[in-house]
């Protein structure tokens, strides 16, 4: 029987360029819907077999492929040293996730520096193990979706740590709110989950799991097998991890209900998480207990040096955030730690790295450090955080540019770099030649000009793959889209002529996503920058439509013209 793709052509005359993607992500898409369905009225069964259905399809296998050829770890081999780096090696990989009888091959062991000074322990599977884990996670993900706790929010789709901490806000803020926090971290939680709690629970093919879990992993050449713990740096661990923890809150819901007025409430991410209650025995001597038992049964155990009880006028740190009550009001701010390692990273950019680079390299090295670190924490009560690091930031630049022009009088420096011409002053700046033959000026960004603004957090029970809850979503991508793209007019102008939307495979482009900007009549036959002629398109889907081979959709008509 012959291999059909999601475009109705055989699999062998087909190219990775000419795959459909559009098709490929709402055939997937479908199926998800349906488990959900399926799941919400309770046929077990029916679920099963639609899973099986989604795993087996042509669509999840060149999306599965697609997303790891795409990431952030796509130059990253295992230990077989094979990237997917072509368009035939990903074709191929797409046919061979097809064939019957798999075998898991061993991680590549390595480590990474942790905060505290410490190794973590890292595995790097196959490029083949990661586009078989991505197959498997687009049938588990709408499971693990619709089981989650309703306040679990780490690796989660449309969930980020702006909305456990605002849910930390809501749970704490007013004046009769808990007082006693449990500050809840369970020691390596990758490293130590039951392997046989996994198999029992997970639903998903289960001959396949083992396979991951017992693997085993590769370091200085010797074998070692895997006897707990998901592979850490596999693309489903993360969902497996959030499986095995979901359940707490609606234990702890069932046992302290809110009517008895303890004010137990229950906030995770990842690994992370706090207990809220009025009452600091029973936190330490019955709630505790209890979520060391539920750990228990996972083969996990709560890490004794990072979990405390803490009142709430001491505060405590979560998620790089400290929060505290104050007089009775709750105020939420950037924490110490998480300052002094964004001012150490600039500083050693700055003085390390800025010995070889120009004023406008330096630029562009620190700018997208401070951005990320701004919009992380611009959510809270940061204006003076903000202005602190923007006056460190500023002392540190004007040393390097005294080392830089040691000739130079501080008049002559303050002038080239800071002043406006009238002697006010300006962001950190330098000029450059664009494409064009204009002279612009770039700037470094500076703290103070990022707008605090308060994050909406996600309704609990919201599902991204639930059709009820679609207009919900959409209006939460619009808004925090809009919001996160840089204030050039062009940009935003055709990210909203465009409805956010790439034309090629329908996705909406975001940071996360990143993007190009297309010429509908290329520059080299007399294209010009104006409206009509740009199109936004996510970047691997730029590279698409300028290969020889590309037949999808038409991108006029997207735009509109």
């Amino acid at each position: 029987m012959t291999a059909i793709t999601c475009a109705g052509a055989p699999i062998h005359d087909t190219t990775w360029h000419s795959v459909n993607w559009r098709k490929a992500i709402r055939t997937v898409r479908r199926l998800q819907v349906r488990i959900v369905k399926a799941m919400k009225a309770g046929r077990w069964n029916k679920v099963k077999v639609l899973q099986r259905l989604l795993r087996c399809s042509f669509s999840s296998r060149v999306l599965a492929v697609k997303r790891v050829t795409e990431n952030q770890g796509k130059q990253t081999a295992g230990i077989d040293n094979v990237l997917w780096d072509t368009a035939e090696k990903k074709l191929q990989g797409v046919k061979e996730l097809n064939n019957r009888g798999y075998r898991a091959q061993p991680l590549r062991r390595v480590y990474i520096p942790k905060k505290n000074g410490k190794l973590r322990p890292l595995g790097i599977p196959t490029m083949f193990d990661r586009a078989k884990q991505a197959q498997h996670l687009l049938a588990l993900e709408p499971v693990a979706e619709t089981t989650g706790d309703p306040n679990s929010y780490g690796f989660r789709r449309e969930r980020s740590c702006a909305d456990a901490i605002e849910q930390c806000f809501h749970a704490l803020y007013r004046k009769e709110a808990a007082e006693w926090v449990l500050e809840g971290d369970i020691q390596a939680c990758f490293d130590k989950i039951d392997h046989d709690w996994l198999l029992t629970h997970v639903p998903t093919d289960k001959k396949t799991l083992q396979q991951w879990l017992k693997a085993g992993y590769i370091e200085r050449q010797i074998f070692h097998q895997t006897e707990a713990g998901t592979p850490q740096g596999g693309i489903i661990s993360p969902v497996l991890a959030n499986l095995a923890l979901d359940g707490l809150e609606a234990l702890l819901k069932k046992q302290y209900p809110r009517h008895k007025g303890l004010k137990v409430h229950l906030v995770r991410y990842a690994d992370d998480f706090i207990i809220t209650c009025s009452n600091r025995q029973l936190l330490e001597q019955e709630i505790r207990p209890l979520v060391e038992r539920f750990l228990a049964q996972r083969g996990l155990q709560l890490s004794p040096e990072k979990t405390v009880i803490t009142h709430i006028n001491e505060g405590f740190d979560f998620l790089g955030f400290t929060i505290r009550k104050f007089k009775g009001k709750l105020i939420i701010k950037p924490s110490v730690k998480s300052q002094q390692t964004l001012l150490k990273k600039v500083r050693s950019v700055i003085k390390e790295e800025g010995k070889n680079l120009s004023a406008l390299g330096l630029i562009r090295r620190l700018n997208p450090i401070l951005q990320g670190w701004c919009n992380y924490h611009r959510h809270v009560a940061a204006s003076r955080t903000f202005k602190r690091i923007d006056d460190q930031l500023y002392r540190m630049l004007w040393r390097w540019a005294k080392a830089r022009h040691r000739n130079k009088s501080h008049r002559w420096i303050y002038q080239q770099y800071v002043s406006d011409g009238q002697g006010r002053r300006q962001p950190f700046q330098t000029s450059t030649v664009d494409e064009t033959g204009k002279r612009v000026t770039v700037e470094l960004t500076r703290p103070t000009q990022i707008p605090i603004r308060r994050h909406i957090k996600i309704y609990g029970a919201a599902n991204p793959y639930d059709p009820a809850w679609e207009p919900y979503f959409e209006q939460r991508r619009f808004r925090k889209t809009v919001d996160e793209l840089p204030q050039r007019f062009k940009l935003r102008a055709l990210w909203r002529l465009q409805r956010g939307l790439c034309p090629v495979c329908g996705e909406l482009i975001n940071r996360t996503t990143g993007w190009n900007i297309h010429h509908l009549l290329w520059r080299v036959y007399g294209g010009d920058d104006e409206l009509d002629n740009l199109v936004l398109l996510h970047p691997a889907c730029h590279t698409q439509v300028h290969h020889p081979g590309y037949n999808g959709p038409s991108l006029r008509p997207a735009m509109g013209v």
